[in-house]
Order: C-alpha cells, then sequence, then structure tokens
C-alpha cells in the first residue's frame, strides 16, 4: 500500500513539473498586473467622469435657476395683472370717470373703429372694433350684461400697464387682448390707426386661441413663438399669455411679448461668468431661442438624429446629460418658462479644462506605469528563462552520464523500477540487458583513457540508435551498460541484444591518427516471464550473471538463458 501511494506521488509530481513553465506563469502574473493596472486607472477615470459631470449639472442648475428667477418676475407682475383684472370684475370702482367712459363706449361700439382715452398721462387707451366685427366668429363674444364692467376694469388694469412701462422691463410689450372686441397695449399709440388688422391679428395668435377652456383647463401660464408682424418690428417674440376667467366665462387673455435680444440678454446675465460651454435656451419642441455665443459659427448646431436624442432623453426627465459624439449636452427644465436650458461641452474644452489636465495626467501615470512594467517583464523572463535553462542543465546532469549521455546509475534504476511496476500492473513482458564491452582495460592500457571514452561514446551511440522510443538505456559502470525493454518478452529482447552486439562488432573506431580499432561486446538477457518476477534489482542481477557468462564463453555474445545459447 505504501509503495501505491509513493509510486502515485511520484507520478503526481513529474506531470506537475512537465505542466509547470516559469515563462508562462511570468506571462500570465504581468498580464494579470496589467489588467489590474488598467481597470483602477479606468475607475478613477470614471469617477472622474462623475464628478465632471455632476460639476456640469451644478452649473447648469445655476444658470437655470437666475434664468428662472428674471423670468418669474415678468410671470409674477403678469399674474398680479390678471388678479388685478378678477378683482375689478368682481369690485367695480364706482367712479365717475369709469361711468362716463362706458357711457362713451355704449355711443362708439357701432363703429368700425373706435378708442376710448381716459388720461393719457395715467391710464393706457382702449381700442375696438364694432358689435358687427365681433359677431362674425365664435371665438369672440360681446356680452351685454358682462361688457360695462370689463370696460370699467380694462381701464383699471390700463392703469396697472401704464406703471409698467414707466420701470425698466424685461418685456417688450405687455397686452390685454378681450374676446368682446378691444384690447390695450403698452406700445399703443394715441392715434387710433390700424385697429382692426391689429385686433384681428391678436386674436388669430395661438398665445390667444390656445387658452381657451378646452385647450388651457388647468388656466396656467403658456408660452409660444409668435410670428414676425409690422407691429413686432417683423421679427419673431416668445410671448406669455394667461387667460382671464370670472365667474367660469372667458373674457380674454394678458400676454407679455419677449423679443429674442430680450432672452439673450437674459441668458447673457444668468450664464455670468461661466464662460466654459456653451449655453443655450430652447422652448419645448426644441427651438433654439438664444445662445451664449455671439455669431452663428460658434453655435453648436444638431441635426435631426441629435434632436431626436435629446427629445427621447428629457421626456421623462427634468434634468440630465447625454454624449452625442464628442460633445457632452447636460439640460434643465425651467419652472417659469416651457423650455430648457442646454448646456454643450466639447471634446476639446473638456482637454482644456480641468477635466481633461486629470485625464491626461491619468493617461501619461499609466502609460509610464504599463512602460516600467514592461521593462520588469523583459528582465523578469530574461532571468527566468536563464534560471530555467540552468535548473533542466543541472537536472539533466543529475540524470545522465556527461560521457556517453545515457541515464546514469541511480536515474536508469529508478526508471527502471517505475516501468517494471508499470508492466506488472498491466501484465506485460519486461526484459532487461547487460552489455559490457570488451577487453576495455586494455584499450585503455595500450592507447590511453582519451581513447577508452572515445569507445564507450561510440557504443553509447550504437545502443542508443538500436531501441525504442520507450526503451531505456543507461552506464552502471566503467565500461558496463544496462537496458530496460518494457514489453518485450526474452526472445525479442534476445533479438535486440544481438542486434545491438553486431552493431558495435561491425564498426571500427579511429583511436588514434591511423589507428582504427573494431571492438566487440558481452550481453546478458532476462525476463520476468521465466518466473514472474518483475523486481528490477532482480532481473539485472540475473542478464549480469548471464553476461559473465558470455565473457566466459568467449566474448562477443549474448547469453540469454541458463544453458549456453548464442
Amino acid at each position: 500500500m505504501q509503495r501505491d501511494t509513493f509510486v502515485v506521488r511520484r507520478s503526481f509530481l513529474q506531470w506537475l513539473h512537465k505542466r509547470s513553465n516559469p515563462g508562462l506563469i511570468v506571462n500570465l502574473c504581468f498580464i494579470v498586473v496589467l489588467v489590474f493596472s488598467t481597470l483602477l486607472t479606468w475607475r478613477e477615470v470614471v469617477v472622474l467622469e462623475e464628478a465632471y459631470i455632476s460639476s456640469q449639472r451644478n452649473h447648469l442648475e445655476t444658470v437655470a435657476s437666475s434664468l428662472d428667477r428674471q423670468l418669474q418676475y415678468s410671470v409674477d407682475k403678469m399674474l398680479l395683472f390678471r388678479q388685478s383684472m378678477h378683482d375689478a370684475l368682481q369690485t367695480p370702482l364706482a367712479f365717475n370717470v369709469l361711468h362716463d367712459a362706458v357711457s362713451r363706449f355704449n355711443a362708439l361700439r357701432m363703429r368700425p373703429t373706435w378708442q376710448l382715452v381716459v388720461d393719457k398721462n395715467r391710464t393706457l387707451p382702449i381700442n375696438g372694433v364694432s358689435d358687427a366685427f365681433v359677431e362674425k366668429t365664435s371665438l369672440l363674444n360681446r356680452d351685454a350684461e358682462r361688457i360695462s364692467n370689463e370696460i370699467s376694469a380694462a381701464l383699471e388694469v390700463g392703469y396697472l400697464l401704464r406703471l409698467a412701462t414707466s420701470s425698466r422691463h424685461s418685456e417688450s410689450r405687455v397686452i390685454y387682448v378681450s374676446r368682446a372686441g378691444f384690447y390695450l397695449s403698452t406700445d399703443t399709440l394715441s392715434e387710433a390707426t390700424n385697429i382692426i388688422p391689429r385686433y384681428y391679428h391678436l386674436v388669430t395668435q395661438s398665445w390667444f386661441t390656445q387658452q381657451s377652456e378646452r385647450n388651457n383647463r388647468s388656466r396656467a401660464v403658456r408660452w409660444f413663438i409668435s410670428t414676425p408682424s409690422s407691429w413686432t418690428g417683423d421679427e419673431r417674440t416668445i410671448t406669455a399669455s394667461v387667460p382671464i376667467y370670472f365667474n367660469r366665462y372667458w373674457y380674454g387673455v394678458v400676454a407679455m411679448d419677449f423679443s429674442l435680444n430680450t432672452m439673450q440678454r437674459l441668458l447673457a446675465e444668468a450664464t455670468d461668468d461661466r464662460t466654459e460651454g456653451e449655453y443655450q435656451l430652447y422652448d419645448s419642441r426644441l427651438n433654439m431661442i438664444a445662445s451664449t455665443e455671439k455669431t452663428d459659427k460658434q453655435v453648436n448646431h444638431f441635426d435631426e438624429r441629435e434632436i431626436a436624442q435629446i427629445a427621447q432623453a428629457i421626456e421623462h426627465d427634468t434634468g440630465g446629460g447625454i454624449r452625442l459624439g464628442s460633445r457632452f449636452i447636460s439640460w434643465q427644465r425651467l419652472d417659469h418658462f416651457d423650455g430648457l436650458v442646454l448646456r454643450v461641452h466639447t471634446l476639446q474644452e473638456g482637454v482644456q479644462g480641468d477635466f481633461g489636465s486629470i485625464s491626461i495626467v491619468l493617461a501619461l501615470l499609466w502609460a509610464l506605469f504599463t512602460a516600467m512594467l514592461l521593462i520588469s517583464w523583459l528582465v523578469i523572463r530574461r532571468m527566468v528563462s536563464n534560471m530555467y535553462t540552468l535548473q533542466h542543465s543541472l537536472k539533466w546532469q543529475a540524470w545522465h552520464d556527461p560521457l556517453t549521455r545515457l541515464n546514469n546509475r541511480g536515474a536508469l534504476f529508478e526508471r527502471a523500477k517505475l516501468l517494471a511496476e508499470k508492466c506488472h500492473q498491466q501484465s506485460l513482458p519486461f526484459s532487461v540487458i547487460q552489455l559490457d564491452l570488451d577487453h576495455f582495460k586494455s584499450v585503455n592500457d595500450r592507447f590511453g583513457h582519451q581513447a577508452g571514452d572515445k569507445m564507450l561514446s561510440h557504443s553509447a551511440g550504437l545502443i542508443a540508435s538500436a531501441l525504442r522510443k520507450n526503451d531505456v538505456a543507461g552506464r552502471v559502470g566503467g565500461e558496463e551498460f544496462c537496458i530496460v525493454l518494457p514489453g518485450l518478452g526474452l526472445e525479442e529482447a534476445r533479438g535486440v541484444a544481438e542486434r545491438i552486439r553486431c552493431r558495435i562488432n561491425s564498426k571500427e573506431i579511429l583511436v588514434k591518427k591511423s589507428t582504427t580499432l573494431r571492438i566487440s561486446a558481452s550481453l546478458g538477457v532476462s525476463s520476468a516471464q521465466e518466473s514472474q518476477n518483475y523486481d528490477f534489482e532482480q532481473l539485472q542481477s540475473v542478464a549480469d550473471a548471464r553476461l559473465y557468462k558470455a565473457k566466459q564463453e568467449g566474448r562477443n555474445r549474448v547469453v540469454w538463458h541458463d544453458h549456453d545459447k548464442k
């Protein structure tokens, strides 16, 4: 049992030694270190990118909040006008001047156009159209029971609107448009000219028609991009509007116009000194309204595919970011404007900023570490290769005879015992040949040890050339050799021995200049089949006895049986 365990352990160690490759282990260690260093560097880049994105979001939120505050002032002022109109409709003032104005309206209402002026320095004039004009469309309605209070309330709100024009304001125009056929506007001229086309233009705008009960049930502030007109200087304007309701009746709309230049100025004021990246203001349909860039060439434009990607990204979130090629886009919706602010940060700006500088430093550190690792790998691999070669050389020297290059006595006995055990387990034949060169001592005496060494080396080569791949040969003494033949019986082993004897005897060796020598060998053969004994030392002893018998019988022969047979 102990012997079986020893054999299994030895076999496993030999298998492990064959499979172990120091060069491969060094390569694997280098790859593992390189992968981990790359992953750590990549992790730092990811953390840095997240911090950069968070910084971009914080900057954008600050800009959006600042812009919201500026727009909130105008929106709150518009809501104040709506509340003032509501209060005036609920509780009309009992002023004679207001009653006179209502009386004058009743006298003027049939005219194609009319204007009510109470005090040019205190309130805005009311400009209106005839009853016949109002009756032409279902959107308009001049209700007899409500018109008097509405005219009076409009004059009161006109006073507030007049005050709004006397201070610095962001909006370019504030206007109240009634469904009853009149309007008040902060840019109205004192002369009653172009009232019909202007009123028609106002009541056909989206910011007016989309404030009905069906289109704006929440009665919230709505934002629109108005079409150019002669009253806006033939340029587009951004209009905020809110409906006027009282006792569930829609009276009209209060609206504020903002020019694109005003929105550009508000965006620039909101960005302040944040010059890194471009800030853009868009409406809810992703139409660009303003940009912090001065010229159109500097503005970052998006194609239809990119616009679709941005629209998909902002659909379900009030803020976020998206990468489009080499540009990083972050956005933030506004609370007091039906749109959003975008910040466009290009790769070039990122490289020039802090994020780019740190990324470049990380890349250089990774490259430097990788270069040092590669140099270390080359040095260590060379050292391991030299040590591996030295190890093989020492191992070979420990297991082989340096003169004949065959196995030495220790290696031969160890390998022979393993082969004998294997053949025994598999019930295979196992044979041993013992060989001794004839008259070797006389050759050393006559021609010297150098000639003897030539004879030994030459004979070893002839022996090795006559063997199979699995056969084992070794030098076990001065001029004595042993050959192990696993899988061969006694008769087959005798044939091998005879072939070796013939090869040795047929060759002449040049021992000195112009001096050749023919040598011979005597061989003894034994086999485990003879007595079913697989003990190698016993078989080697039997073969050695038959070898001496061959010597006694005249040398240069093979003895393979206890009886004389050649």
